[in-house]
């Protein structure tokens, strides 16, 4: 039998060894010290067989942001389970660690990037936001239905980014829930490292921001570069590089449509790649064609767990009135079940135990999917994952629940 404890400071390293056998990783010197730097500040939950380190987890310590407020949210990550433990009920063990000290903690809902997307909703998890993959042909000029905001483009140092798109970021997060927050740290090492972790070829970052020198930022990109090639008979041939886009933030459409047309517009490139946009990113409307401008990808991409669905409810801001008794299914968190009326609207919520037949039935994945806005209820209603009891009460929830902007995130960890 497996012991689920804290992992101290001495076996970071073993935990990192340990997710590197089960992601079949071996990262360079500078990477491993990136990850060892990063669990320095993560909560660290451990199984142990004996002295053996079998099973690992750990959690930032991020705050989320929710339709009118900002959570503390564990982000979970780095989850090992070595290959000779398995099934052995070691996740459910670390997880079941987690979800309680997190509650124990007052966070309310917890959070992860799922590498095995099956995995994850067992445990309550539900896919709150969606990302999807833009891709440019810039072998020509972008094309535009509105005109760009002219003000001028500057290059940011690397070594100044923080300081000058860091409160940008920050103040960007109320306007789009789903965003964690980011310490000096993680932009340190997530965002403004030299050296990409994933593709050695690319280049450092870049930043560019837009604005009139001495006044507030209006936007930034975040990008970085690298050269394409393609083969012949004669040999390699030097083909326009690739931009791929890291993040991009705008004040106005006039500000994000002058910073895709500079990455647009580079010299030697001929694609742009942004990965992980928001699914109602204004580009793909403002975008003159939509044969130069494509979503060649789409993917779940923050999964959220409702720790103490209460206080997640009463907590966020609600769009429209609604009063509905739902029956909650939590079979990792008992005290979520059960027969319970929302009365929610713009002046606040409530939310307590009820007696009456149910308006809805679901489990708790589906409420934490629904839970930032970016999936309604009536979808899964219609998919067989939600039972409606009351004609009209999944589009209901929907409406109270909705948003102006779609939930997103492009923060991985």
């Amino acid at each position: 039998m497996v012991d689920i404890r804290e992992v101290p400071e001495a076996d970071i390293d073993r935990a990192l060894e340990l997710a590197y056998l089960v992601f079949h990783d071996r990262p360079e010197k500078e990477a491993r010290e990136r990850h060892h730097a990063l669990l320095r500040h993560c909560a660290r939950i451990g199984a142990y067989d004996g002295d053996a380190l079998v099973g690992f987890m750990a959690a930032h310590d991020f705050r989320l942001s929710v339709p009118g407020a900002d959570l503390p949210c564990p982000g979970v990550t780095f989850v090992s389970v070595a290959p000779t433990h398995r099934r052995r009920g070691v996740l459910t063990g670390l997880m079941g660690e987690l979800l309680r000290g997190a509650g124990a903690a007052g966070s309310p809902i917890a959070a992860l990037w799922a590498s095995e997307a099956a995995i994850y909703g067992r445990f309550g998890y539900g896919a709150a936001t969606q990302g999807v993959t833009i891709e440019i042909d810039s072998t020509r000029p972008l094309a535009l239905r509105i005109a760009p905001d002219r003000r001028p483009l500057r290059l940011v140092d690397p070594e100044d980014a923080l300081a000058v798109v860091g409160p940008y970021h920050e103040a960007a997060r109320s306007v789009r829930a789903g965003r964690p927050t980011r310490d000096p740290e993680r932009w340190r090492e997530a965002w403004l490292c030299e050296q990409d972790e994933e593709d050695g070829e690319l280049s450092p970052p870049r930043i560019i921001v837009l604005g009139d020198p001495g006044e507030p930022v209006a936007g930034y990109v975040l990008y970085r570069t690298k050269p394409e090639s393609a083969g012949s008979e004669a040999g390699p041939v030097r083909a326009p590089g690739l931009v791929r886009v890291e993040e991009l933030e705008a004040d106005t459409p006039a500000v994000a449509a002058a910073l895709w047309e500079c990455l647009a517009s580079l010299d030697l490139t001929g694609r742009v790649r942004a990965w992980g946009r928001p699914v109602d990113d204004p580009l793909l409307h403002f975008a003159a064609d939509r044969d130069q401008v494509r979503v060649t990808g789409a993917h779940p991409a923050l999964w959220l767990r409702l720790i103490d669905v209460r206080a997640a409810l009463t907590a966020r801001s609600w769009a429209a009135p609604v009063e509905l008794v739902l029956e909650l299914t939590d079979v990792r968190l008992p005290a979520n079940s059960g027969r319970h009326r929302l009365k929610a609207g713009p002046a606040g919520a409530v939310y307590e135990p009820a007696g009456q037949s149910p308006d809805l039935s679901l489990d708790v994945r589906e409420l934490a999917a629904c839970y930032l806005g970016g999936t309604r209820a009536a979808e899964l209603v219609a998919a067989g994952l939600v039972a409606e009891h009351t004609p009209g009460a999944a589009a209901a929830l929907d409406a109270a629940l909705g948003t102006g902007l779609l939930p997103h995130t492009s923060d991985e960890f």
